[in-house]
């Protein structure tokens, strides 16, 4: 599953940067949320592959920290980019007249730093927050991955103010996006409903679709891991619900946008076709 999840996301990559038709901010945004999925799932699966090999869940402290913010880095980064999405597909729907003047690549390039230097600051804060009040030297991890909530329960003492600027930073980097994404919806919807024809319906939904899916998936497949942990004590529970967040939705992500797509699809054949093509006369006769 790991290995396809980065040849599938490597694929987008790769068609978005070698064919021109799709340079555009969609598919930019696009390349970037496969990119950010690739450190998202390198950051917890070989981790829990080499505990699998050695039959252990031990991790130092330091290495606990260090997985906890990076992989905090590129959740905060995957959110941000579906709402930078959001709002570009609001654009293009509700505005389609102005899209081309307001998505300029400055812009573009400006909601990429946004975004990446944002999950920056909300994973340092949260792991200088962390960083106080625990002390410990290994952790054995119940979970395969060290995620913020297995590390505040090992705290070795309450701290109100650093436990009311986590839930700030969570609030700011977690809610506020999904209300981005929910306005931008809700627009494009009112926008949609008021077209008379059948045909431009369908071709308004055809290119939020892909997007609505994964949004739906991510934010679904988050919500059940932090019930799972506060509604039940189970570690194999908590486990299964990790899995489906980290893992499983990141295989979908890009066959959601490569099977529903037509653009990507052929881009793709394009790309594949083309690397048919060189390797040809390298063939022995």
């Amino acid at each position: 599953m790991y290995l396809v999840t980065l040849l599938g996301n490597l694929l987008i990559i790769l068609a978005v940067t070698s064919d021109p038709h799709l340079h555009t901010p969609m598919y930019f945004f696009l390349s970037n949320l496969s990119l950010a999925d690739i450190g998202f799932i390198s950051t917890t699966v070989p981790r829990f592959i080499v505990d699998i090999q050695t039959h252990s869940r031990v991790i130092s402290y330091e290495r606990c920290l260090t997985q906890m913010s990076v992989f905090i880095l590129f959740a905060c980064m995957d959110n941000m980019l579906l709402t930078v999405m959001a709002y570009d597909r609001f654009l293009a729907i509700c505005h389609p007249l102005h899209y081309k003047v307001i998505m300029s690549p400055r812009l573009c390039c400006f909601f990429i730093s946004m975004s990446f230097f944002g999950s920056l600051l909300d994973s340092q804060v949260q792991h200088l927050i962390v960083s106080q009040f625990t002390c410990f030297k290994d952790v054995d991890i119940s979970n395969f991955f060290c995620d913020p909530s297995l590390l505040l329960n090992l705290a070795c003492s309450e701290n109100f103010t650093n436990a009311i600027v986590m839930y700030f930073f969570l609030a700011v980097f977690g809610f506020l996006p999904f209300l981005v994404i929910f306005f931008s919806y809700y627009k494009i919807l009112s926008s949609i409903l008021r077209v008379p024809s059948s045909g431009g319906m369908y071709k308004a939904f055809s290119t939020c679709g892909s997007h609505l899916s994964v949004v739906c998936l991510f934010y679904g497949t988050d919500l059940s891991v932090y019930l799972s942990s506060t509604v039940s004590q189970s570690p194999r529970k908590d486990v299964v619900a990790s899995v489906m967040y980290t893992v499983v939705t990141r295989i979908l992500n890009p066959f959601i946008y490569s099977l529903r797509n037509r653009d990507i699809k052929r881009a793709m054949w394009r790309f594949l076709s083309k690397k048919n093509l060189m390797l040809i006369p390298l063939l022995p006769i």
